[in-house]
């Protein structure tokens, strides 16, 4: 699927609907790998996602690599691996253990550590259009969405 975007809003309805989409599936449970270059909107779209279990405070996880949401009794957890250089810096802050758990991982630049990413994950690839720069198109691919 491939949607296009037009503002910060447009970006965050199609994180939540993302997540609508998942809830209606019944999946409680997936690896959301989110690609796209700095300032593109990748948060955005995470707050969006989270907005739809009920919050609305998503902030960038660059300097704490991880941020942790309970909401509705729903976990998710929000990485930004921009910093991350190979697997032992993700085993040190017990990567394997958040996402093999019974939650959402969202994980910004995932494409650092391909290695990492599991087989049925959904890809989120966040672009500039070429054409005007204040456009986006997201692209989910995967998981069987």
């Amino acid at each position: 699927m491939i949607y296009r975007a037009n503002s910060d809003v447009e970006t965050e309805a199609i994180g939540k609907k993302l997540a609508e989409m998942l809830t209606n599936l019944g999946k409680k449970r997936a690896y959301i790998a989110m690609r796209g270059e700095m300032g593109v909107g990748k948060t955005v779209f995470t707050r969006g996602f989270v907005s739809h279990f009920g919050r609305a405070n998503v902030k960038s996880p660059t300097y704490t690599i991880v941020n942790e949401y309970r909401v509705g009794g729903v976990n998710i957890y929000h990485f930004d691996l921009y910093r991350i250089s190979d697997g032992d810096d993700l085993e040190s802050i017990g990567y394997h253990e958040y996402v093999e758990s019974d939650a959402y991982s969202i994980v910004e630049w995932s494409e650092r550590v391909p290695e990492y990413i599991p087989e049925d994950a959904i890809t989120v690839t966040i672009s500039r259009v070429a054409e005007n720069e204040a456009l986006r198109d997201i692209e989910i691919v995967g998981g069987a969405i």
